[in-house]
């Protein structure tokens, strides 16, 4: 494992570009890492929760429930967010794709959105924001939502041609709010502004 090549500060892109650990690309290729792993912590915790699985009658994973119109359960949604990531730090690391085009594609993004669809549609409508935090690992995907948004940021930043890469962040950032959500089955604490705690 240790290589020493990275002693001097610096570190190789996908094409074995050699750039400044400081470069903003690996920035972005940082916060996506940190993602991940957030995400691996939610999924941990979401099933220390022991929620009811797809075969149960009820719960946010039943097959009239959350994710049916999908046949997906947040377990699944979560191990593949993790798989994908990885596709998406692959995509930074590479400037310019070439043959082997992007990993992270419109297919890519269309699947969240329909991820956030089939979950949020038994949930009831917000009516303030929500407090970070919760039950069942709502925190976790609360934190995991907050790091999505930074490296969003970090992505952005690169300009140029980043392919899919701003839009399943954005679309990401939704389906961890909906998970978040769900997980929390309602016990959610809203924000009250200062007027009204007054």
């Amino acid at each position: 494992m240790t290589t020493r090549g990275g002693d001097h500060g610096e570190t190789s892109l996908g094409d074995a570009t050699r750039v400044s650990k400081t470069d903003a690309r690996i920035e972005a290729i940082g916060a996506i890492d940190e993602l991940n792993a957030v995400v691996a912590l939610a999924a941990d915790a979401v099933a220390l929760a022991e929620l009811p699985d797809a075969d149960s009658d009820t719960g946010p994973d039943a097959d009239t429930g959350p994710g049916s119109a999908l046949n997906v359960t947040i377990a699944e949604v979560l191990e593949e967010l993790l798989q994908q990531l990885f596709d998406l730090g692959a995509d930074i690391a590479l400037p310019e794709p070439g043959e082997r085009g992007r990993l992270i594609t419109v297919d890519t993004v269309v699947w969240l959105e329909n991820v956030t669809a089939a979950f949020n549609a038994p949930l009831s409508p917000l009516r303030s924001f929500i407090l970070p935090g919760g039950p069942n690992g709502a925190g976790q995907l609360h934190f995991a939502r907050t790091v999505c948004r930074r490296a969003e940021r970090r992505v952005l930043a690169l300009g140029g041609d980043i392919g899919e890469a701003g839009r399943y962040l954005n679309r990401l950032s939704d389906v961890l709010f909906v998970l978040a959500r769900t997980v929390a089955s309602g016990d959610e604490r809203l924000w009250a502004p200062t007027r009204n705690r007054e």
